[in-house]
This record gives structure tokens, sequence and C-alpha cells, in this order.
């Protein structure tokens, strides 16, 4: 059966640049979709799930770091961050975003393909060799089984992995995460919220230790993913 074509959202405000590569990427076999204004894209993405984003550093009315980070709250679709600066990748890379690969304008439409179809087939790999865990939580009974073991939790790392399960994939900042942990509203230091990711973290990869389940995303947060 052949595969759909997969979409690619180019957003670029320089459309001379952004038609060419859209025709470089038709040629490949690929659908695209240009955006030039920056708040336009996070509600684009939410609605039409593309498969790949091209996404431009600087764009009118919002930055691309702006839109990646909060792209990064509720989606891991591969991003490729463009710049017309060569020692703003080097900025970009010392403040570990984790986008999937970083372009320098002007670049080569041919080179730029190359690069996306690798981006792909890296997503896929990762994929298909990622191992699949079990995570059972009894939230009546403040049980929580990962991969048949039961985990030895206090009630508030109990909470903290209860309120990550219900919203996998999803980025919280502390605030968010203290709100949920402390029904009392108690004041609480962002050192605490660190102090309990770090320990259910660890009790995680004890009973696991092939993945990082609980990831910081750089000036965000937390996300939790199995």
């Amino acid at each position: 059966m052949t595969q759909p074509a997969k979409t690619i959202l180019v957003v670029e405000d320089e459309p001379s640049l952004a038609i060419v590569l859209c025709e470089y990427l038709a040629q490949a076999g690929f659908q695209t979709h240009i955006i030039d204004n920056g708040l336009e894209v996070i509600d684009w993405v939410k609605q039409k799930h593309p498969d790949l984003l091209i996404l431009d550093l600087m764009l009118p009315n919002r930055d691309g770091l702006d839109i990646y980070r909060e792209l990064r709250t509720f989606s891991q679709v591969p991003v490729v961050m463009a710049t017309a600066r060569v020692d703003e990748i080097d900025r970009l890379l010392g403040l570990e975003l984790g986008a999937d690969d970083y372009i320098c304008k002007p670049y080569s439409p041919r080179e730029v393909v190359a690069r996306i179809k690798n981006v792909l087939r890296r997503t896929v790999e990762v994929a298909a060799s990622s191992p699949q865990h079990g995570l059972t939580i009894n939230d009546k009974q403040m049980k929580a089984t990962f991969d048949s073991n039961e985990l030895t939790l206090t009630p508030a790392e109990f909470r903290l992995l209860s309120f990550f399960n219900h919203h996998p994939g999803q980025v919280f900042n502390r605030d968010q995460l203290m709100q949920e942990i402390y029904a009392d509203h108690r004041l609480v230091t962002d050192r605490t919220i660190d102090s309990h990711i770090k320990n259910l973290r660890k009790k995680l990869q004890d009973v696991a230790p092939d993945n990082e389940y609980i990831k910081s995303i750089y000036g965000v947060g937390y996300r939790f993913t199995l």
C-alpha cells in the first residue's frame, strides 16, 4: 500500500526562499505548506499535524524560539530550525533546545531536502526501537506499578506521577506542578519540585534504566513520556 505523502510546514517570511524550497520538497514527494507569520504557526500545527517543521528563527510578530518552546508543550513533531547567522546556531545549541537539526541561510534547497529525509528517517528508527513500558496507576489505593514492579513512592511523588500519567507528552512548569501536588497550596520552592522530580526520575530508572522518562525542557519545565 502506498504511504501518504508527508507534510512539511515551511515557516519562512522570505517568499522567494520559501517557494523555491517547497518546489524542491514537492519534487522529493512531500506535501508542503508555507506560513510567513509567527502568530499562525501553533494553531496550524494543532489542526493539521504536519510531519516536520522548517522553522525560521526571525519571523514577523513572534520569533521562532518562542514558537518552538510552545510547540514542545504539546507536540514532538520534528523541527529543523533556520537562521541567517552561524553564531546563532551555536547559541541555540548552547540552550539545549533539542531541535532535530539546524540550517544556516542562505542554504542549498537540495541539502535541506536531504536533511529533512535524514531527520524523518531517524524519527522512524527511534520510534521502532524504543521499548514499550507499562505503567499502572491506582489513585484510590495510591499504588503505582511500572513494568510489573511496584514503586515505593512518597505521597507527593505519587501525585506527581499520577498527574504526569494523565497528561503524557505535555510540558508543565513548576508552578503548575506545585498546584497539583499540594492541594493545600502551601508555600514550597522551585527546589522542592526539582527534588521530587529527581527522586521520581531515579525510581523509574531503577526499574527500567533504558530511557529518561521525565525530561527537563529548558526554560519551560518538565515532560513525561514512556
